[in-house]
């Protein structure tokens, strides 16, 4: 859910860069592809954060299983 806010945030701030660069205003297009840059990298984090969670799940649940079988 996170990580779509993120890149719906990222998208609109490439958009704003874009009409920004368009207008001529070089300094605040800049800005604003790097705050749209930044919102994209954080979406990649919380996409990476939520799939490192679920590995470490599954592999705390396959070691559990393996204790078991082992006795």
């Amino acid at each position: 859910m996170v990580e779509r806010i993120f890149s719906i945030v990222a998208a609109l701030f490439a958009l704003a860069a874009a009409v920004l660069l368009w207008r001529n205003n070089l300094p605040a297009a800049f800005v604003t592809a790097t705050l749209g840059a930044v919102a994209w990298f954080l979406s990649y984090r919380w996409q990476l954060r939520a799939k490192v969670i679920a590995d470490e799940e599954t592999s705390n649940d396959k070691e559990t299983n393996d204790e078991f079988d082992e006795e």
